[in-house]
């Protein structure tokens, strides 16, 4: 396994734990903990024993308490140093949106686990989490007005279709620090355990995953519901769901999920999300398809 400097990746039992780990910063967000969560998640993706992933942060205090104020290097915290006049330079790019891009592109299923204070981009992050769990100290903020910035990493994308127009609006505008049970309200955070039973319940819900489900299925799944929902019109979907099907249920996965219902044991998937993707995946780069 590689050493980072800002996170750590353990992997076991079909399970992956990605943990930002700059415990003395309360976790803050720097371009290298961008980078390496980024490796992360290409090494995930690539192993085929990893059925789901759990992100977290280290200690009982803070998931993630944003950027990094006093950056690498000194210079400019949310952008570049160095002024560029075309914005459509890459420079331009948040680094934020540039990992929340990456996860949104996860083969795997990603459970977020936030076991404390989660602001700013240590906010915006979790948003392309597939399932959030959160303790029951944990406190999350869009704070970015009260920065006298907006906000970044995709949010203006993903946060209103979790938690609706109107609680998207009100928390940006506001900037304000709320908690685990208004985020729960709001179905920001799936649910809310002391912090002591948050990784437990984290990793019943990936060994859930791990042990019942395909992997091609869910990767497929993952894809199929994350990007075919925010479609203008359903035949969109009706042409990927149609194309998923027919493909899916010729596969060896197939025949071994309807054999193992039938006699009622528990199944052992042959598929691959690196050998048996569809070989219409990734459809989006399709150049007609929107």
């Amino acid at each position: 396994m590689k050493d980072y400097t800002q996170i750590k990746l353990d992997i076991a039992d079909g399970i992956a734990t990605i943990t930002l780990h700059r415990p003395e910063k309360m976790n803050a967000f720097t371009r290298t903990m961008m980078a390496e969560m980024i490796d992360a998640l290409d090494i995930t993706d690539a192993d085929d024993s990893v059925r789901a992933v759990i992100v977290t942060g280290s200690g009982e205090k803070a998931f993630c308490a944003g950027a990094d104020l006093t950056p690498e290097g000194g210079g400019h915290v949310f952008s570049d140093p160095n002024p560029v006049e075309d914005l459509s330079d890459e420079r331009v790019r948040d680094g934020g949106g540039r990992l929340t891009l990456r996860l949104f592109n996860s083969q795997k299923p990603l459970i977020g686990a936030c076991n404390g204070v989660a602001v700013g981009v240590g906010a915006t992050m979790q948003l392309p989490f597939d399932i959030r769990l959160a303790s029951d100290n944990a406190r999350f903020g869009f704070v970015f007005a009260r920065r006298g910035i907006t906000p970044e990493a995709c949010s203006s994308w993903f946060l209103p279709r979790l938690v609706g127009m109107q609680t998207a609006l009100e928390w940006c505008m506001t900037g304000r620090i709320f908690g685990a049970k208004e985020a729960l309200a709001a179905g920001l955070v799936r649910s809310v355990h002391p912090q002591g039973e948050l990784i437990g319940a984290a990793r019943a819900l990936a060994r859930e995953i791990a042990d019942n489900t395909s992997a091609v299925s869910v990767a497929m799944t993952r894809a199929m519901l994350w990007r075919l929902s925010a479609l203008d019109h359903p035949m969109m979907a009706h042409r990927i769901d149609s194309r998923a099907i027919y493909r899916l249920s010729r596969s060896d996965d197939a025949k071994e999920g309807v054999a193992s219902f039938l006699a009622k044991r528990s199944p052992v998937y042959p598929d691959t999300v690196s050998g048996q993707m569809p070989d219409f995946y990734p459809w989006w780069e399709e150049p007609d398809f929107e």
